[in-house]
């Protein structure tokens, strides 16, 4: 099967009362335990690539990648979408490259001005032969991602997304979905305490515009387990702290129809390596390491799958 867009998708997850998982991608490894994941859950998939890993591993490389594990598992619906595309001229690569899914980030301009770059990119992307669906943000999340600088902990009310101003934005914009800040952060460093998010801007938000796709972004949970596991092995993270698993699940039952995962994927990598290079130091063959890894990533998104209650769902997204 060839790529999806995330009409269908959403609109299953919206009506089924589940999330897609947004998983993103830098490496072979990375996505070989994200599908084995999905293969063994038969759950469909958001594969993430943003401007970073497009700098680190090379778009060709990736799509390559991509065109493998589509080829190789017709039965799960993959979307390749562009995570954070910070300016018109990347969403448009980005497309020209094969993505069925771009998300333009301009919550950091005013409203008026992320509503225009927000419909420029969504004008000529919906003109695409196939459609290509368009991702947008209003409001900023804490934390930093790559090149994406949020605000502090401290000052989170302030920059949440104000209801009021999502009707406009999506009606001018033209979006297909939207990232909604309502206090997550990206990041493995989010919260210095247990966090409360604010889950009345999904109601609010939903009041208004029933049956539109909503989007978390820095929705990593941050495993205290795989934090321990880091420490454990010569790491040094204390203090890190996420979204619980249960924010989460009370985000989706109001209608969050995508939730976007990376740090997690990065620590369960991180701590199986690290263990390996700790309980056996002559070890120096890469697949001795990378392989352990590979296989951590996949248990980590078994279980996120889960969470999110898409495990079983991708023959309905087809």
């Amino acid at each position: 099967m060839p790529l999806v867009n995330t009409q269908k998708m959403f609109k299953q997850a919206y009506d089924g009362g589940f999330a897609i998982g947004a998983f993103n991608v830098n490496n072979m490894e990375l996505l070989q335990g994200i599908m084995d994941a999905v293969v063994a859950e038969q759950a469909p998939l958001i594969l993430q690539i943003s401007k970073g890993a497009r700098q680190y591993a090379n778009i060709r490389y990736l799509k390559a990648l991509i065109d493998v594990a589509i080829a190789e598992h017709p039965e799960i619906p993959i979307v390749v979408h562009c995570d954070h595309g910070d300016s018109f001229d990347l969403c448009q690569q980005c497309i020209a490259d094969g993505y069925s899914s771009v998300m333009i980030d301009a919550s950091h301009d005013p409203l008026e001005e992320n509503i225009r770059k927000s419909k420029q990119v969504a004008d000529y992307a919906h003109a695409r032969d196939p459609y290509v669906c368009v991702e947008a943000e209003l409001g900023m999340l804490g934390g930093i991602e790559e090149h994406v600088v949020g605000v502090s902990a401290e000052d989170v009310e302030k920059f949440l997304t104000d209801p009021d101003d999502v009707e406009e934005f999506v009606t001018k914009s033209g979006v297909d979905s939207l990232a909604v800040a309502i206090g997550t952060s990206h990041g493995a460093y989010k919260f210095k305490h247990v966090p409360k998010l604010a889950l009345d801007r999904v109601q609010q938000i939903m009041d208004r515009l029933p049956g539109f796709p909503l989007v978390m972004h820095g929705s990593s949970s941050v495993p205290q387990d795989l934090i321990a596991q880091v420490n454990k092995y010569g790491g040094k993270m204390p203090g890190a702290m996420g979204v619980p698993e249960a924010a989460i699940t009370e985000a989706v039952k109001l209608g969050v129809c995508k939730v976007n995962i990376d740090t997690d994927l990065r620590l369960a990598m991180t701590a199986k390596i690290r263990e390996v290079y700790a309980t056996e130091p002559a070890e120096f063959d890469p697949r001795k390491y990378l392989g352990p890894a590979r296989s951590a990533v996949t248990e980590l998104v078994r279980r996120k799958l889960r969470v999110l209650g898409c495990n079983g769902k991708a023959a309905q997204c087809l």
